[in-house]
Parts: structure tokens; C-alpha cells; sequence
């Protein structure tokens, strides 16, 4: 151990990484007078405000907006000489992100939490060794120590996929160019996203799922929907295909070779986009040392209570295994503020909503068909297509569906689901609800403003099953 180690910096709170749990968990103790720390190795404020949720919304805005151009003559507006200029596209992005990393920066000089920049590793319990950017170390203990480090994409054990450099999301929302001709590994969110937007700023994509549809774990007819929108953008989505080895080098030409339905293919394009899932970045930091465990997939061991194994540490967001969304680490905060100061705030039985930002957006609140048949929860289905809500005529966006599933022997929601226009903004209408623990009724009685999104919701929930019509009831 260093001579810095055999005296370290002492503070109430040190933090490993600078995402949304983390750094709100700094904020709010530092302000209360403690003595707070965060490590960030590269990225202020961690991966959201970086290079992950708004930076991908804000260039699947640009999308959308080129999108528009391309549809105008629907709306009797001429579209000669429309362009991509993809340089544009991405500088929009970097200056939005540059605000974002000064609001940070100014959050917390404001709150009085220190933000230390660099690699930090476990050198022994709740003590870590931070090798400065500036240069130099630091030794940092803290009464409480919060993992934060987060996840990466994965980059599977595929023969040559490694070597031909395919881009990350990272990457991909830093192009200056459109690519001529993108593959894309993964029929989940990130994958759907970017997807749909190089799509519409001009690339021919290709989507290769290994499963037998795209968002698997969603119910058929949203996979299918889903499907259908991609293709009639001119998307090829190929499913049930598993990659054997991979060749070229990605942004100059690549090869997959692949297997479909037993029978051998080749797959060429200029660039390769990896999204098939998330790996935590929990190796290289020392945990063994602090006595902190992991899970088989290499998650921090955690309880309902984000502790670890080791008591006074605790971890946070998607290095904890938790749903992968910024929202959820949020929450995590919330948890982890309490625990400290002597609650017992827990993280089960919390809600969790989804919302994916294609165009339109897939969004849900509770459970799926597909999640009420395999715990055996009868329901009762009501589901109309998004022409039932007048708003989306306005809009020329109708395309869609919205399904909630409602309880057998009482009014309680049990779940919501939309693929259409702003479903994101109405699924949280519906989640209120069912968190005050509100009947159906009461939305399907409703005043909503019309024409607006929400009033969809009184068509919907007045398609729901009388409690009593059991042959309607769904199983």
C-alpha cells in the first residue's frame, strides 16, 4: 500500500462514477453538510447526459424532423432540395451535451460536492486510489461508499467481430457521415432506435436478431407491429439468424457470415453497429479487495436495499443489475439517501415504465399479456387502434395500438400498453393511476381536453369487459 493510502482523504460519502444516482446522492448529502466525493473517469454526469439517452433522443429528433421533410407533401409543403448534412446533425448534439456538462459542473460547485476526475480502483474496504487525469494519485475513504460505474455495450465472443472495430452507440452518435449501408447487431432498444434514424437520414439498414422477433421479450402483436413499421421504412429485419464470424472493417466494408433457418448466408455492409445487450463495468476496480461480490454475469451483488456485501458500501444503477434505464437509478438514489440516514426504503415491488423513442414509441406500465400468462393473472383485455384516438388524425400519425389489461374480479389496472404517437407521455397518465391505486373507471370517466392524446384513454378504457362477462375474460 502507498504512503497516500496509509493516510487517506476521510469523507461521509465517496461515490465511484458520476451517473444520475450517483451524483444526485453527492448532491443532496453535500447540501445537508456532509462531506461528499465523486470519481468520474471521462464522462460528467455520467452516460445519460453524454452519450446515451439525450444525446440518442436528440439525434432521433433530427431524424424525425428529416422524416418530416420527406413526408411534406402530405402536408401540402413542397420538399425540393432537401438534404442530410449529418455534421450538422451531430454538432446540434455536441452543443446540447456541452450545456448539459456545464449545468453539471455549476450543480456542483452549487451544492458543495467535489468531483474528482479520474480512474479510481478499491485498495482495501471503503478506500479508493484515484489516478488523477491531471496526474498524481488521491486515497479516498468514505463512511459510505456508493458503486456507480454502470454498463457498456457487449461486444459478444463472435470469431473477427472485435477486430473489424464495429461502433458501439457511442460511435454512432458521433458520425459525421451517413453510412451508406449499416448493420445492426440486436433487435432491442438501441438497436430499434438508431436503427430507424440512420434509416431516415438515408442508410439502407439491416437488423440481424438471433431471436424469432424483434423486442422478444414484448407480446406478439407489439413485435409484430413493431416488425411491420420497420419494413415499410425500408428496414430488412432478419430474425432466428445467428452469426458465425464476421469480417472487414467497419465504416470501409463488412461481412457477416450467418445462419438462417439452416441455411448459410453472407450479409455485406459499409458499417457495423453493435446493440445486443449490456455488460456491467465491474471488472478491473478492485471489489475483491473491498469485499464486495458479484453475480455469475458480473453485476454487484445487492440487496433490497442496494448494500452489498460489504456493509457501508452500496451500488446503484445498471452495475447493480437493475433495469437499464436512467429513471431507475433515479429511484436508486432515492433508496440508497434513505438507507444512509437510517430508513429502510427497499427497491421490490417498485413499477418500472418503458418507453422505447422509435417513431412511433413503444411504450408499457405493468404487465404484458405475455408477463399475466406466465404468472397465471386472469385479465380482462380492452385494445383499439390509435385511429380511435381523433388527435393522431390531426397529426397524420395513426398508426398503432393501445391495450390495458384490467383485473378479473376488481377495476385495478394491472397493465398498459401503447406503440403510437407521444406514448410515452400517456402511458405516465395511466401509471399515475395505478399508483394512487385509482379503478379503471375512473380514467375511462374522465374529462380529458379535446382533441389531445389523453383522450384516447376514454375510448380505451370503455372498451374494458364487464367483471361480470367472464367468456370475454382473457387467461
Amino acid at each position: 500500500m502507498s504512503t497516500l493510502a496509509a493516510n487517506p482523504e476521510e469523507f461521509d460519502l465517496v461515490v465511484l462514477g458520476s451517473g444520475e444516482g450517483g451524483k444526485y446522492l453527492a448532491w443532496t448529502l453535500a447540501r445537508q453538510g456532509q462531506r461528499a466525493v465523486v470519481v468520474e473517469r471521462k464522462w460528467v454526469g455520467g452516460s445519460c447526459p453524454n452519450i446515451a439517452c439525450l444525446p440518442s433522443k436528440n439525434v432521433i429528433h433530427s431524424a424525425k424532423v428529416a422524416s418530416l421533410f420527406f413526408r411534406s407533401e402530405e402536408f401540402g409543403i413542397g420538399k425540393e432540395n432537401v438534404r442530410i448534412n449529418m455534421s450538422a446533425v451531430r454538432d446540434r448534439k455536441r452543443k446540447m451535451v456541452a450545456g448539459l456538462v456545464d449545468m453539471h459542473l455549476d450543480l456542483y460547485k452549487k451544492s458543495g460536492a467535489e468531483l474528482v476526475m479520474g480512474a479510481g480502483t478499491f485498495i482495501g474496504p471503503k478506500t479508493i486510489e484515484v489516478t488523477l487525469a491531471a496526474g498524481g494519485t488521491r486515497t479516498l475513504r468514505g463512511k459510505n461508499v456508493v458503486i456507480n460505474t454502470g454498463s457498456r455495450a457487449t461486444i459478444e465472443h463472435i470469431p473477427g467481430l472485435s477486430e473489424v472495430g464495429p461502433l458501439t452507440h457511442i460511435e454512432a452518435l458521433e458520425l459525421d457521415q451517413i453510412p451508406k449501408h449499416l448493420l445492426v447487431l440486436g433487435g432491442g432498444y438501441i438497436g430499434l432506435e438508431l436503427s430507424q434514424a440512420m434509416r431516415r437520414f438515408g442508410s439502407d439498414v439491416t437488423i440481424v436478431e438471433r431471436n424469432a422477433h424483434l423486442i422478444h421479450r414484448e407480446d406478439a402483436d407489439v413485435a409484430k407491429a413493431m416488425e411491420e413499421l420497420f419494413r415499410d421504412e425500408g428496414i430488412k429485419v432478419l430474425t432466428n439468424t445467428k452469426i458465425n464470424r464476421v469480417e472487414g472493417k467497419s465504416g470501409a466494408g463488412v461481412k457477416l457470415h450467418c445462419t438462417r433457418e439452416g441455411a448459410e448466408i453472407i450479409l455485406e455492409g459499409t458499417h457495423l453497429l453493435v446493440a445486443g445487450g449490456r455488460t456491467p463495468n465491474t471488472s478491473g476496480i478492485g471489489l475483491e479487495l473491498a469485499g464486495v461480490q458479484t453475480t455469475e454475469r458480473g453485476f454487484v451483488k445487492v440487496d433490497e436495499r442496494l448494500q452489498t456485501t460489504t456493509e457501508g458500501v452500496w451500488a446503484i444503477g445498471d452495475c447493480a443489475g437493475n433495469p437499464h434505464f436512467t429513471h431507475i437509478s433515479f429511484d436508486d438514489f432515492r433508496v440508497v439517501r434513505d438507507n444512509i440516514t437510517g430508513g429502510k426504503r427497499v427497491t421490490t415491488g417498485r413499477q418500472v415504465p418503458f418507453c422505447m423513442f422509435t417513431d412511433p414509441e413503444l411504450a408499457r406500465i405493468g404487465l404484458s399479456e405475455t408477463e399475466a400468462k406466465e404468472r397465471a393473472i386472469p385479465y380482462r383485455l380492452a385494445k383499439i387502434p390509435m385511429t380511435a384516438d381523433l388527435r393522431t388524425r390531426t397529426l397524420s400519425e395513426t398508426r398503432g395500438f393501445m391495450k390495458v389489461l384490467v383485473e378479473t374480479q376488481s377495476d385495478r389496472i394491472l397493465g398498459f400498453t401503447m406503440f403510437g404517437v407521444m406514448a410515452g407521455e400517456v402511458m405516465s397518465t395511466v401509471q399515475i393511476a395505478m399508483l394512487a391505486g385509482l379503478p379503471y373507471t375512473t380514467l375511462r370517466d374522465a374529462v380529458f381536453t379535446h382533441p389531445t392524446m389523453l383522450e384516447g384513454l376514454i375510448p380505451l378504457f370503455s372498451a374494458v369487459p364487464p367483471a361480470a362477462t367472464l367468456s370475454r375474460t382473457r387467461a
